[in-house]
């Protein structure tokens, strides 16, 4: 198993776990990072009821930004687990500035661990942080199990178009994907295609801001240096995959009932 700085930068987009601790100030400027916040709770809306009652697991939390909207709005109970201790701390700032501290309950811990300590949710959000229990079958397999029996997943990520020629080492196309979450259980019933002038507009604001702090980091720690250019250049090379090879879509998986 990856340690969970390796964990961490690498759901971040980076390669180098030197990055981890210098990620809190990279990413200061931004409250969400990844999952669109809208589009998860319009998926919620549209697959589960009674709203108040529900009970949801936000798994790579980051800041809070998800869960905290999903409470304002649904009046639902929310429990995210982040490994950083900084975004934790402002995940818990935000839900009492957004009046949802009693509706939101934030933990730093590395969630490959506590997973198995945990109870089923009705909802399980798994937003732009990839198959972190390994592959998409082995982070099914698992998360399944602790799911309601009216519960769905909902799966924030990308996959590879199926009539591209495009390689990724990690994502493959829709085909392949659904045939891991089958074989772990669990189907696809309903997805919402992200389009690519959304992903733009955030990549670049994303993008913008990360590499201002990163040419910050160099200036403080110019020892340290390479780490945050080959950052930037990573982030680059992700926002031209995102933005030109791969379909971003909001999935919502429930398990397979034979």
């Amino acid at each position: 198993m990856k340690s969970l700085e390796e964990s961490v930068t690498i759901a971040m987009d980076g390669t180098d776990a030197e990055l981890f601790p210098y990620l809190p100030y990279i990413l200061q400027d931004l409250w969400e990072i990844g999952a669109v916040p809208e589009l998860i709770i319009e998926a919620v809306e549209k697959h589960q009821s009674d709203y108040s009652n529900l009970n949801i697991l936000d798994l790579g939390c980051g800041k809070g930004a998800v869960s905290i909207k999903m409470a304002k709005e649904l009046q639902c109970q929310c429990f995210g687990i982040d490994g950083l201790s900084e975004f934790i701390k402002i995940a818990d700032e935000k839900a009492k500035e957004w009046q949802v501290n009693h509706l939101c309950k934030f933990e730093c811990n590395d969630i490959r661990i506590r997973i198995n300590e945990l109870k089923k949710y009705d909802v399980i959000l798994l937003g732009s942080i990839g198959p972190v229990f390994g592959n998409y079958y082995q982070t099914m397999s698992i998360l399944k199990d602790h799911l309601t029996e009216v519960g769905i997943i909902i799966l924030d990520d990308g996959y590879v178009p199926e009539n591209s020629n495009f390689k990724h080492p990690q994502i493959g196309n829709k085909s392949q994907l659904i045939k891991q979450l089958e074989n772990a259980g669990v189907v696809l019933v309903d997805e919402l295609i992200i389009d690519n002038e959304t992903i733009e507009s955030s990549d670049e604001i994303i993008f913008e801001q990360l590499s201002q702090r990163c040419h910050e980091l160099m200036h403080k720690y110019p020892d340290k240096k390479s780490i945050f250019e080959k950052y930037i250049k990573e982030q680059e090379e992700e926002n031209n995959v995102l933005e030109n090879e791969l379909i971003c879509s909001t999935m919502v998986l429930k398990k397979y009932e034979e």
